[in-house]
């Protein structure tokens, strides 16, 4: 079970749909995938919530911009039978600097600006724009 291309389907689908919200199983790594695009603008806002039955769920609040939604395009690149990693210098440029490139990296979930800047690589996640 791939838990990012579940999560970024969740996203897609909600802002296509024009949805104000939409919610999905809470990880780590998830809450890190939600950060990222929170800090980039892509989203509104983010909660994580207990549904009484000792899990969690991730809420995203849906951002847009006269009623287009900020994430137009969201892809996965690394799949669990094929995971796609970069090093520092091979770090990809979305849309000439225009899109967002999400890693797992040593230092946590990062944009590739802030791989850049912290200087590691890791693995290649998901591009949005």
């Amino acid at each position: 079970m791939d838990i990012v291309s579940d999560f970024i389907t969740v996203l897609r689908n909600g802002s296509l749909a024009e949805k104000e919200s939409c919610s999905t199983q809470w990880s780590g790594l998830l809450e890190g995938i939600a950060r990222v695009l929170k800090d980039s603008g892509m989203i509104k806002n983010f909660e994580k919530i207990d549904d009484g039955n000792n899990k969690f769920v991730l809420r995203i609040n849906l951002k847009y911009v006269n009623s287009i939604p900020a994430i137009t395009e969201i892809h996965t690149v690394s799949t669990p039978g094929c995971r796609q990693y970069c090093g520092i210098k091979k770090i990809p440029n979305v849309l000439g600097g225009m899109g967002l490139v999400i890693m797992s990296t040593s230092h946590g979930v990062l944009s590739g600006f802030e791989a850049n800047k912290q200087g590691v690589g890791g693995e290649l996640l998901c591009y949005a724009w």
